[in-house]
């Protein structure tokens, strides 16, 4: 199908792009890698009155570390964060799901920003950053404001961003030296949407867990952390036992829709086999 018709802007500035979003109010929609706006134009889903493409706006790009946080720009392209030896050296979980993204396509055009902004939970991207504790950089007319990951999801596609407002980037703790993660993602085929998928970000000290995050990937409205999951394997050597209380944990907090991936019980069964496979494999590249 073609887009309902609209006006496109082009921004050469921060300062530009939040004056045009302002005017326009709720009118506009914030074009960034476009690999899922685009499409939801062109089924008339989403029908913005304007379009702000922000791709422009050189300020808005680069990975940087900044004392003991990562900072991502917002127009960060997936393949961007794939290449980065700063980020497989210091957040290794990103570049194990940017590779996980779609396919090579997508990846070379699709941004971090427009994965963790748009609020769909079948995205990758803002799973991941909830793991690492991530907070997000959001700036609007009314200035800058920073917003943990783990707050702005609300529902599926409503985030905290408010009318006029711009992820401009994410900020992300590096977790310590030897840590060990995962990002386990069950799906149909190449390029699809997870049926199921759950990160890990852990930390061993003598083999056994001293800290631990889960989150889970399109198993419910939003991305979800699995806060009682994680805390069912601390202290232990992730034995059986402690396997399977994470993965029934991690599944009372799931409600997947029922769609072509699989009915409502089989998503929830083998997300929490994505939680198992993600903290076996966690550990196991972890140095204690």
């Amino acid at each position: 199908m073609i887009p309902a018709p609209f006006a496109y802007h082009r921004p050469k500035s921060l300062a530009e792009a939040t004056a045009l979003l302002g005017q326009h109010a709720d009118t506009a929609r914030v074009l960034a890698g476009g690999q899922s706006l685009i499409p939801m134009m062109k089924l008339r889903l989403a029908a913005p009155d304007h379009l702000v493409d922000i791709g422009a706006i050189a300020e808005l790009k680069g990975i940087a570390r900044k004392g003991d946080s990562i900072s991502i720009g917002a127009m960060t392209t997936q393949h961007e964060l794939v290449a980065s030896p700063l980020v497989a050296e210091t957040v290794p979980i990103i570049r194990e799901t940017s590779l996980l993204v779609a396919d090579p396509q997508v990846r070379y055009l699709g941004t971090v920003g427009g994965n963790v902004a748009n609020g769909d939970p079948g995205n990758d991207m803002p799973a991941v950053m909830m793991c690492l504790d991530a907070s997000y950089r959001i700036l609007g007319r009314g200035g800058e404001r920073r917003v943990k990951a783990r707050e702005f999801y609300r529902g599926a596609y409503a985030t905290a961003l408010a009318d006029g407002e711009i992820v401009t980037a994410i900020e992300v703790p590096i977790p310590r030296a030897g840590h060990g993660y995962a990002y386990e993602k069950l799906k149909r085929k190449i390029g699809d949407y997870a049926t199921a998928a759950a990160a890990v970000v852990l930390v061993a000290d003598a083999g056994k867990i001293s800290q631990c995050a889960i989150t889970l990937s399109n198993l419910g409205d939003t991305p979800l952390n699995a806060e009682a999951a994680a805390a069912a394997v601390v202290g232990s050597s992730l034995d059986a036992a402690a396997l399977a209380a994470a993965a029934k944990a991690a599944r009372t907090i799931m409600a997947p829709a029922a769609d072509t991936r699989g009915s409502v019980e089989y998503r929830t069964y083998v997300g929490g086999v994505m939680v198992e496979r993600a903290l076996k494999r966690a550990l196991a590249c972890s140095k204690t």
